[in-house]
């Protein structure tokens, strides 16, 4: 049936973010958000709970730190300032993708900056929160051939990143 998520389908959904003592963290709004399932766009334990849903259902999911953002870790590092472009407003919150020793990509997140440092860690903000989120399903549509290559949804026009 299409109106049921299942793998290699674009889920639409609107949803709202609790943590565990019921505090707001994000809301879609009105708009809501699509995923490719099964293409590991979303948190872990939310995308398990949305499989075999179905257009319209609404319902609310608890999602353990371990399979939303993860537990937090160790290991903030501090970057000279120096190591960022000058125009590049560095500020609490945002998050930039580091190179380790392999070449290998990896997130940090921003926890700290004075004039000569920038401190950041490898835990999104999230990070360590048994999450809450009320979902609605509105609409499931089969991916296209280009979004299964690229694992994720493209735009209504298309490829857009």
């Amino acid at each position: 049936m299409s109106d049921v998520v299942a793998t290699e389908k674009v889920v639409s959904f609107k949803y709202t973010l609790r943590n565990g003592d019921g505090e707001l963290l994000e809301s879609s709004g009105d708009d809501a958000m699509l995923y490719l399932h099964g293409a590991g766009n979303i948190v872990p334990g939310l995308e398990r709970a949305l499989d075999g849903h179905e257009v319209g259902d609404a319902f609310e999911v608890d999602v353990p730190a371990a399979e939303g953002y993860g537990e937090r870790v160790d290991g903030a590092v501090d970057v000279p300032r120096s190591a960022f472009p000058d125009e590049v407003d560095v500020a609490e919150g945002m998050s930039f993708v580091a190179e380790g020793p392999d070449g290998e990509a990896f997130p940090l997140w921003v926890t700290k900056v004075t004039d000569e440092t920038i401190t950041a860690e490898p835990n999104h903000p999230l990070a360590g929160i048994d999450l809450r989120f009320s979902v609605e399903i509105i609409e499931v549509r089969e991916a296209t051939k280009e979004e299964l290559e690229h694992g994720h949804v493209h735009g209504p026009g298309g490829h857009e990143h």
